[in-house]
């Protein structure tokens, strides 16, 4: 009897598995291609945009890019132009794999609504809540003038409490390591955004951090900076899993970013494209030097894979982020699949700063910027249209108005004299005819 019962066990949990199966198959949905025309765009204009990014290759500035354009969410242009890497002869293909540095604030943000969703944690709780040690802060001065450089500089408490909105906006005083207090930071072995040489795990870093004075007082300036890896940290902390499981858990998996990852699995390793650098004659382009991680090619395939840097640590492709943009778009869901509701999404993509200063016509949300003056920006988009980029010279936008998803990726430090963003956001409007 045990036997037959545990026989029935096994086919009643094989058919579950099945219908397990069957129900997210049901909810798979691949980015479809359509004729732009289908959603008043033109084929022949897009061309103009295809011809326009090529001529940045042939003539040198940029070993290859991926760039795609959604609008409805269908794919009306796609290209891989150029070369993954050079010296191997390896083409530029829609799958290669980029490091997209600060295009992973825009994820660990998501993650960090989702939690709000689920009653794990308010955006407008300090942050010492989730990691106790920041609940007293301090405050780099700018030294007076004859002060001796290297004396540390003269500190302040903070005049209030460090919160998890804070560090969406980019408003908590915490910088790259620079500002008046630079020296302490470097003594601290903490600089620059590149983590993937750590061995030490993310919420470890972030510890030291906060025993390092700030650049500004919380809530009083935009200053970019490690807010973006801090959250990570609260996430570990308010969910009780390590941030690449949650990631995966909740994004990458309900979302089918097969392709995004903190560490490349080795055996997607030649998928992952060349950082290049100018020459120092300024003619033509090389593959940057392994001097350090920020400006090399990092140790994202050979490191030690310890330390998930929720402010640039992520690698994706073109299709990967599209899928996530998209979602953002579709008001936090994507084939059937919800990740947050409408409403905070329209939070994250409302500008925050008040009358904090920021760039011309732009405000920040919680994790991206938004436009809210079409004009003082001066350049061809809508108002409510919000995106970011990274420092390996990647871009996105989502233009709510226009319905449309634009991410752009290549692998170039510094972008010098490139003014390919502008051709590809003058390539992708004037192809509009709807």
């Amino acid at each position: 009897m045990e036997k037959i019962q545990s026989i029935r066990y096994i086919k009643h949990m094989s058919f579950l598995i099945v219908l397990i199966a069957l129900s997210q198959a049901s909810y798979s949905q691949e980015l479809e291609e359509t004729k732009p025309e289908n959603v008043g765009m033109s084929s022949q204009r897009l061309e103009r945009l295809n011809s326009a990014l090529e001529s940045y290759i042939q003539e040198g500035k940029i070993a290859g890019q991926v760039a795609i354009v959604l609008r409805d969410g269908q794919i009306v242009f796609e290209a891989a132009n150029g070369f993954r890497d050079i010296v191997s002869d390896s083409p530029m293909t829609s799958d290669t794999m980029f490091r997209i540095a600060s295009q992973t604030k825009a994820i660990i943000s998501v993650g960090i609504m989702i939690l709000q969703e689920q009653g794990k944690l308010k955006i407008n709780d300090p942050l010492w809540r989730y990691l106790p040690e920041w609940r007293e802060s301090k405050v780099a001065l700018n030294s007076p003038g004859g002060a001796d450089p290297s004396d540390p500089p003269p500190l302040r408490d903070a005049d209030r409490a460090i919160t998890i909105r804070h560090l969406l906006t980019h408003t908590s005083g915490v910088s790259y390591g620079g500002g008046p207090a630079q020296q302490q930071w470097e003594e601290a072995d903490i600089q620059g955004w590149y983590f993937a040489d750590r061995e030490e795990p993310i919420r470890e870093t972030v510890r030291t951090m906060a025993t390092l004075p700030l650049s500004s007082q919380p809530g009083k300036r935009w200053v970019y900076g490690y807010n973006t890896d801090i959250l990570g940290a609260v996430i570990e902390v308010a969910s009780g899993m390590e941030l690449d499981r949650f990631l995966l858990q909740h994004v990458f998996s309900p979302l089918e970013m097969n392709d995004t990852h903190f560490y490349v699995p080795r055996e997607k390793a030649d998928r992952l494209a060349t950082v290049y650098q100018p020459k120092s004659d300024g003619i033509g382009i090389e593959a940057a030097p392994d001097l350090n991680g920020m400006q090399g090619q990092g140790m994202y395939v050979e490191g030690p894979r310890s330390s998930f840097s929720g402010g640039a640590g992520l690698i994706s492709t073109a299709r990967d982020y599209a899928r996530f943009l998209q979602m953002t778009l579709n008001g936090g869901e994507l084939a059937g699949n919800r990740l947050l509701s409408r409403k905070s999404i329209e939070l994250m993509t409302t500008n925050h700063l008040g009358e904090i200063p920021f760039r011309q016509g732009q405000g920040f949300g919680l994790g991206f910027s938004v436009v809210t003056d079409l004009g003082a920006r001066g350049s061809l988009g809508s108002e409510g249209e919000y995106g970011w980029g990274g420092a390996y010279h990647s871009t996105y936008w989502v233009d709510p108005t226009e319905r449309l998803v634009v991410v752009y990726l290549t692998q170039i430090r510094p972008a010098n004299g490139l003014n390919d963003y502008d051709a590809l956001r003058n390539g992708v409007y004037q192809a509009i005819i709807d």
